[in-house]
């Protein structure tokens, strides 16, 4: 019977190390374009992770925690010396510096009946897909300044800043971490161009292309500008020299004699 509980134990072990073994993954770039970007991260939920460590008849739910490259390794636990999850926020760690903060709380994904990510290519199921297969870290602008809220906040992350993500399973009946993942491989999100390196659209145009624009279309508004104002000047130089050659016109009317009639 000791025997039995030994194997059992063991195996117990074997599937939490292998559980542990696992990490937060960003999402794949054909279901996240554009990921990470100056604010967010997109994740792969943790499906089938922790399925060794689910019991029947007991409720659970994921943690997410997120925190900065620089915070230090002894800051990085997200539980107590009770096997409690950490209820930091965004807030008390100035904005995971200082340590892990509790970035989201969703419902254990579900393994045995995940989302066909087939039906990506169907308009009407792509958002529910995404929503189920997904999670954006940095996703909430709001939560950070609304008195009344009081679900965990997920606010945005800093551009140019290199974060760490962790999935926790929480046992709701008990209250304790059940199971964890390991800390993610480090994730930056981008950094904010400069105008001179802005592609725009159409054409994806490069920052030298843009001044070179720019500086052609003040050469050409000056050039129209003279070029009106030449015109202008002619304009006005007739206008003066038809007044001058009136005025001389009846001047010289003026100064003829009248011939006078001769009276008998």
């Amino acid at each position: 019977m000791c025997s039995l509980w030994v194997v059992l134990a063991f195996c117990c072990l074997e599937q939490l190390c292998a559980d542990q073994s696992l990490k937060p993954q960003i999402a794949a770039p054909k279901l996240a374009t554009n990921n990470p970007t100056l604010t967010t991260v997109t994740l792969e939920k943790p499906f089938c992770m922790f399925d060794s460590s689910l019991c029947p008849n007991k409720s659970y739910v994921i943690y997410l925690y997120a925190m900065k490259e620089s915070a230090s390794a002894i800051s990085s636990l997200v539980t107590d010396n009770s096997s409690k999850p950490l209820d930091s926020t965004f807030q008390k760690t100035s904005g995971g510096q200082l340590g892990p903060y509790k970035a989201a709380l969703f419902n254990v994904p579900n393994c045995a009946s995940p989302p066909r990510l087939a039906d990506v290519g169907d308009v009407s199921k792509v958002s529910d897909v995404l929503k189920q297969y997904l999670f954006r870290v940095g996703d909430d602008g709001t939560c950070l300044y609304d008195p009344n809220f009081l679900a965990v906040c997920n606010p945005p992350l800093a551009p140019d800043t290199t974060y760490r993500f962790k999935y926790v399973l929480l046992d709701s009946t008990e209250g304790i971490m059940k199971d964890q993942t390991l800390w993610s491989d480090p994730i930056k999100t981008r950094r904010v161009k400069l105008p001179l390196k802005i592609d725009t659209w159409p054409g994806r145009r490069s920052g030298d292309m843009i001044v070179i624009t720019s500086i052609l279309s003040v050469l050409v508004f000056l050039l129209l500008a003279g070029f009106l104002t030449s015109v202008f000047s002619a304009v006005m130089r007739s206008e003066d020299s038809s007044a001058e050659t009136r005025c001389v016109s009846q001047t010289i009317q003026q100064s003829e004699p009248t011939p006078q009639l001769s009276s008998e």
